[in-house]
């Protein structure tokens, strides 16, 4: 249902509601570098909006975009009912700031590609360093988000607990999990996009602890590769053999995004130290997941140890000097 001309009149045109190329390229970077954080355990897309200053911004936007709006922004470019209306169709737009979620959401997708491909030849060539760097990050992150609330409550003191049973048995079994079929791979995708609004949450985390983190990558890799090949006649049997996966996690995270998210909203509203010392104690509790993963591939030796830990020094410092960029974060202040 399109709207009344006069209201009509007074919706911005397109040439009105696109931002400016500086705008643009200002909040594609951002994304790049919040999708460089996602893509690896430990650090935080949400911690890079933060700093970015478009934290509220993002939150904003999200929870903005609702069924209504949806059905309403493709009613308006439907040539049925009253026709076409583009005005109506960017009015929708601009009221969950679409550009800036288009803008931001291409950088994010662009280094998401980028990271997971390092990561897919990385954990080929060299999984012991590969797994000793998120080792570093997620115990960093640990304890910066430890530092970073308090536990006063008993109810706060349970959650915690079982917020680092829950991560330390599944990082236990993630080997197990890997191998579990769509429907893992979509609640996978639920779970860790919901986590984009949490700074100091990684959802990259939580597919390790789901065990879905090198599946994934090296699915995406092989899916880009497929695509690619449609351009350059080079193979594309990676389309068919891994767009189902790709698609499946895809679905979950916009699912994740649009309700897991205003579940874990909820959830801080209701008892926010409860929900945070849970979601803290799951980082806590992923810390055996890379250890799990270096055991299975290549055993512990001295020369395995030494490596394996003097990357995760590597890993630690980098997520020390970006909480150092982050002092003023506060997390239960989200």
């Amino acid at each position: 249902m399109t709207a009344p001309p006069d209201a009509t009149e007074q919706l911005p045109t397109l040439r009105e509601s696109v931002p400016s190329l500086r705008e643009w390229v200002s909040t594609f970077l951002i994304g790049i570098f919040m999708g460089s954080a996602d893509a690896v355990p430990g650090v935080s897309g949400g911690t890079i909006a933060l700093i970015a200053g478009i934290y509220e911004r993002l939150i904003t936007a999200i929870t903005a975009v609702t069924p209504e709006r949806a059905v309403g922004f493709l009613g308006a470019l439907a040539p049925v009912g009253g026709g076409v209306s583009v005005r109506e169709a960017v009015g929708i737009f601009d009221e969950v700031d679409g550009w800036f979620l288009v803008a931001l959401l291409g950088g994010v997708l662009a280094a998401v590609v980028t990271v997971t491909r390092v990561v897919h030849w990385a954990d080929q060539q060299h999984p012991v360093l590969l797994f000793g760097f998120f080792f570093g990050l997620i115990a960093a992150s640990a304890v910066v988000l430890l530092r970073a609330i308090t536990i006063r409550t008993a109810g706060a003191g349970v959650a915690a607990v079982v917020g680092f049973l829950v991560a330390f048995l599944l990082s236990g079994e993630a080997q197990a999990l890997a191998g579990g079929g769509l429907a893992v791979v979509f609640v996978a995708g639920a779970v860790a996009v919901s986590a984009m609004i949490l700074p100091g949450i990684s959802g990259s985390l939580l597919l390790v602890i789901l065990g879905q983190y090198v599946r994934l990558s090296t699915a995406l890799s092989a899916f880009v590769d497929g695509l690619a090949g449609l351009v350059t006649d080079g193979p594309t049997a990676g389309i068919a053999r891994k767009g189902p996966v790709v698609v499946a996690f895809v679905l979950g995270g916009l699912v994740g995004l649009f309700t897991v998210s205003r579940v874990v909203r909820a959830a801080l509203d209701r008892n926010r130290e409860a929900t945070l010392a849970f979601l803290v104690a799951l980082v806590v509790g992923a810390l055996r997941a890379p250890v799990v993963e270096i055991r299975r591939e290549v055993g512990f030796s001295p020369d395995v140890a030494f490596a394996f830990l003097g990357v995760a020094v590597v890993g630690a410092v980098f997520v020390l000097v970006l909480d150092w960029y982050a002092a003023d974060f506060d997390i239960e202040s989200v």
